[in-house]
């Protein structure tokens, strides 16, 4: 956990009924009292809204999953101890803390002290599991995926409906490009919590794989199991005599594991507005000389 202190001082508001929203408003909760905004001091100032508690605003740069227990907790219990008062906001990402404006640094220094202590004295470490899928795991398999891209990456808003990874994860399981070791399931305490697929591909006659969907369930993303399932596609590719994955993905996750732009080795994405975002790890028996266009399997090609 890393507390970042932001710019600026921030007041609590209960806005006039009736008025229009204006300025920069951070936050607001409704009640059946009224609509409560926190906004910058000088927006409360420029619109003449009167305050009393004048706070900083520290964001704990730590993702903390909405249904987790203890963070909060033992924020609140060490400011607490500190005699520091704090007003807690939690985001779909982070928890933000409002504390006094005179207390900000001392609360730095608190939380500052509290995630050492902790950094100090970690968790048991759970052991997460890979193995390839079982005929069982296909209802499991999509139904994390639906929850994994409940919120669609592209646009960071709720998506209407069934997400498409799922239709394209159903569609992938009985196609004839399904390639069963290459189906990887990463289990903790006997849950489905993460699962990647990589299918047949081509370049012309040259088989590759295509790799895709990867998703981790959302309450346990950022800890790593992606990467796990990352690591073991390529580790599983490489003694199968792969040839290379390629995928179309984020330009800062997996150039980690190796990949490039697909066009820097010859190799043409199926739609060229995906530009670098199409990316292709060549493997030990990648041939070079390679040119051509990318062909997905069937379901994926169809998206």
């Amino acid at each position: 956990m890393r507390p970042v202190l932001r710019e600026g001082e921030y007041v609590y508001v209960l806005w006039p009924h009736g008025k229009p929203l204006a300025g920069h408003i951070e936050a607001a909760v409704r009640e059946a009292e009224g609509l409560t905004v926190v906004l910058p001091r000088a927006e409360a100032d420029a619109l003449d809204l009167p305050y009393d508690f004048v706070a900083a605003w520290i964001t704990l740069e730590v993702h903390s999953a909405l249904e987790a227990v203890g963070l909060t907790a033992a924020v609140s219990r060490a400011l607490t101890q500190a005699r520091i008062s704090c007003n807690v906001l939690a985001g779909f990402h982070h928890d933000h803390l409002l504390v006094p404006v005179a207390d900000a640094a001392r609360a730095l220094e608190v939380l500052a002290g509290l995630s050492a202590a902790n950094a100090a004295e970690p968790e048991p470490v759970r052991e997460v599991v890979l193995r390839s899928e079982q005929p069982g795991d296909r209802d499991a398999l999509l139904a994390l995926t639906a929850d994994a891209f409940a919120v669609s990456p592209v646009t960071g808003l709720p998506v209407a409906g069934e997400p498409v990874e799922v239709k394209v994860l159903r569609e992938l399981l009985v196609a004839e490009e399904y390639l069963p070791e290459f189906s990887i399931v990463a289990e903790l305490d006997g849950e489905i919590v993460g699962h990647v697929i990589s299918t047949r591909a081509w370049v012309d006659d040259l088989e590759l794989l295509g790799l895709g969907p990867i998703c981790v369930t959302p309450r346990l993303q950022r800890h790593g199991i992606g990467s796990a399932l990352m690591r073991e596609t390529v580790v599983r590719a490489n003694a199968a005599g792969e040839k290379g994955i390629a995928l179309l993905g984020s330009t800062e996750y997996y150039p980690r594991f190796g990949f490039v732009p697909a066009a820097s080795l010859g190799v043409e994405a199926p739609d060229k507005n995906w530009g670098d975002h199409f990316q292709l790890l060549p493997l030990a028996l990648w041939p070079g000389g390679v040119h051509g266009t990318f062909r997905y399997a069937g379901p994926l090609a169809a998206v």
